[in-house]
């Protein structure tokens, strides 16, 4: 029961994170540990048309939640922030997440690369470009 609630729980709580928070990589929170795990040369965080998952941030949500894996956590409340880059192909690569719980985090991870779609790729100008999609998790673990 405690894990249907922690599904649960996970389901209705992401949110996804306004991406016109950040005009440069530079000014992300976790910036100095995403440099060491991504090729963030010529990556946009801002866009004219944002990168989309096919059926839009919804749907997004709804497949990331169920490509989670239930865990067993320790800490009542998660906080975990997953990064990763569309590919000017629309293909995601270098899916890291950053927070509070290490096994959360790990199964974030997890999440994103099984869903393996085609994005519809961010554009400036018309142009495709290399684009940082961000989201935050977080988590009330129910008594």
């Amino acid at each position: 029961m405690k894990k249907t609630a922690l599904l649960l729980g996970l389901i209705f709580s992401i949110t996804l994170w306004a991406q016109s928070e950040f005009s440069s990589v530079t000014e992300l929170p976790d910036y100095n540990l995403l440099k060491t795990k991504m090729k963030l040369s010529d990556v946009f965080t801002k866009a004219d048309t944002p990168a989309e998952f096919p059926g839009g941030s919804e749907t997004f949500k709804k497949r990331f939640a169920e490509s989670m894996d239930v865990i067993d956590v320790k800490t009542n409340k998660i906080d975990t922030r997953v990064y990763f880059i569309v590919e000017k192909t629309g293909y995601v690569r270098f899916v890291t997440a950053t927070g509070n719980d290490k096994k959360h985090a790990q199964a974030a991870e997890v999440a994103v690369r099984r869903l393996f779609v085609k994005w519809k790729p961010a554009l400036i100008n018309g142009e495709p470009v290399r684009y940082l999609y961000t989201f935050p998790l977080t988590l009330k673990k129910f008594d």
